[in-house]
């Protein structure tokens, strides 16, 4: 979810070498603790979805009508209520990532902070291109 963890730090890293024993360490240890928090936002948010999801489909009912407005409209009340709380967990995903990007900036030189947003850079540009692809291609009939 918070796309610049493991995966990213791994690519980061053969980008910036070499790298003092210390750096690898701190870098490391950087990433175990963003994967651990990546882990929690995860799972409260899969959990969220999860209750969001069940909220909806019970506000139709059975019969798949509101059949009690009453109830309908609470339904509707406390499933937007869990979307607020969803905001708030990609505000969290955004601060890990923000606070990830300053650590490492702590982490390495000058030099190697700018190579490291340089192959950040790179990385999402070639994202983008994968997804404009992907978005261009053939349907399939």
């Amino acid at each position: 979810m918070v796309t610049f963890g493991h995966l990213s730090v791994q690519l980061l890293i053969n980008q910036l070498e070499p790298l003092t024993e210390q750096q690898l360490l701190a870098i490391n240890n950087l990433q175990q603790s963003s994967q651990q928090a990546e882990d929690a936002l995860s799972q409260g948010m899969e959990a969220l979805q999860q209750s969001l999801a069940e909220t909806l489909a019970g506000s139709l009912g059975p019969s798949g009508s509101s059949g009690n407005v009453a109830n309908y409209m609470g339904q509707m009340a406390m499933a937007m209520g869990k979307l607020g709380t969803l905001e708030g967990f990609i505000r969290q995903a955004d601060n890990l990532r923000q606070q990830t990007l300053q650590q490492m900036h702590r982490i390495l030189t000058t030099r190697q902070s700018a190579r490291a947003l340089l192959a950040i850079s790179d990385y999402f540009s070639r994202l983008r291109a994968l997804s404009a692809l992907w978005l261009a291609r053939p349907k399939e009939q």
